[in-house]
């Protein structure tokens, strides 16, 4: 059995801005409550490798791995996966941006299987990812929308 995860959110801000915001690596530790830091190993075209580090965890663990995604701004997708997977045998992730009449569909689409001697089975990383994606999306929905009104005031 593997895991799978579908979460969408609107964000009241036009694409090319979330497009900008949403993909700027670099600048996630501000735009996610859960990284403390980015760090940008390579970088070739519209491909980044990056090292991700999480604030401590309830027990003071600090998680971090490498990732790599690969940007289409063209298709408005992003494929990216782990590298370094830690306790997942893969984790594949799709960002998917949709312009509408209201503004920018964000989708996050998962794919992932939990390791044997992980300390959670996929069905256990399902109801987690859900659980943190849907805050991480409203946050970063508010975030991203108070930007673009702050961009429109100057």
């Amino acid at each position: 059995m593997a895991g799978h995860t579908d979460n969408e959110i609107l964000i009241d801000a036009p694409l090319d801005f979330v497009w900008d915001v949403t993909n700027d690596v670099a600048g996630w530790p501000q735009l996610f409550s859960e990284y403390a830091s980015v760090e940008i190993l390579e970088q070739h075209g519209d491909t980044t490798t990056f090292r991700l580090t999480m604030h401590p965890d309830e027990n003071g663990t600090v998680w971090s791995w490498v990732s790599e995604r690969e940007a289409d701004r063209e298709a408005r997708t992003v494929w990216a996966r782990r590298v370094e997977t830690g306790p997942f045998a893969y984790m594949n992730i799709r960002w998917e941006y949709e312009e509408t009449a209201r503004g920018t569909l964000m989708r996050w689409t998962q794919d992932f299987e939990m390791k044997p001697e992980a300390p959670v089975d996929d069905a256990q990383m399902t109801e987690r990812i859900n659980q943190n994606s849907k805050v991480q999306m409203e946050l970063i929905r508010d975030r991203v929308e108070q930007r673009a009104r702050a961009r429109v005031g100057t």
